[in-house]
């Protein structure tokens, strides 16, 4: 095999499958960003796209940042809107 690791699809699915295991463990949109930048950059290479090391962190980077830009902007709690809790659950 002379490809190295980085540059193989499913290196980069198998990322993203790690990370959205993860997300899943500790809830908040940290790690989902990620998971779909990784998952991106995979589709990309899939489709063939003979990028070096350098251009494929740099898709990852913008493409984990955009992701989480959107979901902050979607899923985020209303402006000026705190969550607070009146009652206990074992009440």
């Amino acid at each position: 095999m002379d490809m190295p690791f980085w540059a193989l699809w499913w290196v980069w699915g198998a990322t993203a499958l790690a990370l959205a295991i993860l997300e899943v463990l500790v809830p908040g949109f940290v790690f989902l960003g990620f998971a779909i930048g990784a998952a991106a950059v995979g589709l990309l290479l899939l489709a063939g796209a003979g990028l070096g090391l350098p251009p494929l962190l740099l898709i990852f980077a913008v493409l984990s940042l955009a992701a989480w830009l959107v979901m902050r902007r979607y899923f985020a709690l209303p402006k000026g809107q705190v969550k607070t809790f009146d009652h206990d659950i074992n009440d």
